[in-house]
């Protein structure tokens, strides 16, 4: 099996996230049969699929909250299987996570969610360096006005970019979207999509898309994959995947028909 190691001196300084031969069932039921894909340094890449597709079970394999049955995922130069507790909270320190529904803490106002992040992990600082980073993370997600405002004041986008802030507040190498613009209108859509590329051009971050929605990967994907069946069927650009008569891939576009 091709391991990290395999990849070729010049590669293996640019690559931050190496999957090979991944699979993983629940009950006999696969999910995941083998999947491969490389993420570069500075790279959004987008997978693509539908309900089912074991897209949001690859992120969890990544973070090590799933272990997978074979196959091995490699970032930031660790093998994630093989980390214990301590070592995958080090790593997880250096990959942002951004959550279908925010995760924002319901009983904290927004100033005490970005806090939180910071006290539990960056015992160093005072205060004061704690309201400056707060503030200068709202900032960059445009909301600095709701510093004080609780999750239930907030709108279903503005709960996504206060999501997205509080992950950037720890400055994360790597960041894995969960179907960012999942249950957002049009206009908001747009907005979040325009977020995950300010973040990459701001913040030189490397970044997985898990998505279903094709606006978001085409315009925030540098590279799309597809999959189905628990395996990648294509990979490439966002014309050169849907460049083909494949039906599985005619059928995801067509359903989710964009202009």
């Amino acid at each position: 099996m091709e391991t990290i190691q395999d990849i070729s001196i010049n590669e293996k300084k640019e690559v931050e996230i190496f999957v090979k031969g991944v699979k993983k069932s629940f009950d006999g039921i696969n999910v995941l049969n083998g999947v491969d894909l490389k993420i570069h340094k500075g790279e959004n890449l987008v997978v693509l699929g539908r309900s089912g597709s074991g897209k949001s079970v690859l992120i969890k394999l990544m973070v090590g909250l799933l272990k997978q049955d074979e196959g091995t995922i490699d970032i930031l130069g660790n093998q994630v299987e093989k980390l214990n507790e301590k070592e995958l909270q080090h790593l997880r320190l250096k990959i942002g996570f951004l959550f279908q529904g925010s995760a924002l803490y319901d009983g904290m106002n927004v100033m005490e969610n970005l806090s939180f992040s910071l006290i539990r992990n960056q015992k160093h600082l005072n205060k004061q360096m704690i309201n400056k980073a707060v503030t200068d993370a709202l900032e960059d997600v445009g909301l600095v006005q709701t510093m004080y405002q609780m999750p239930s004041e907030l709108s279903g986008g503005q709960k996504k970019r206060i999501g997205i802030a509080r992950m950037m507040i720890l400055k994360p190498q790597i960041i894995l979207y969960d179907e960012p613009t999942a249950g957002l209108d049009p206009i908001t859509c747009v907005e979040i999509n325009n977020l995950i590329n300010k973040v990459k051009e701001q913040y030189h971050t490397t970044s997985l898309v898990i998505t279903h929605d094709l606006s978001c990967a085409k315009f925030t994907g540098d590279r799309i994959l597809m999959l189905s069946d628990g395996i990648c069927i294509k990979e490439g650009t966002f014309q050169e995947v849907f460049d083909t008569e494949d039906p599985r891939i005619r059928d995801f576009y067509n359903y989710n028909f964009i202009q």
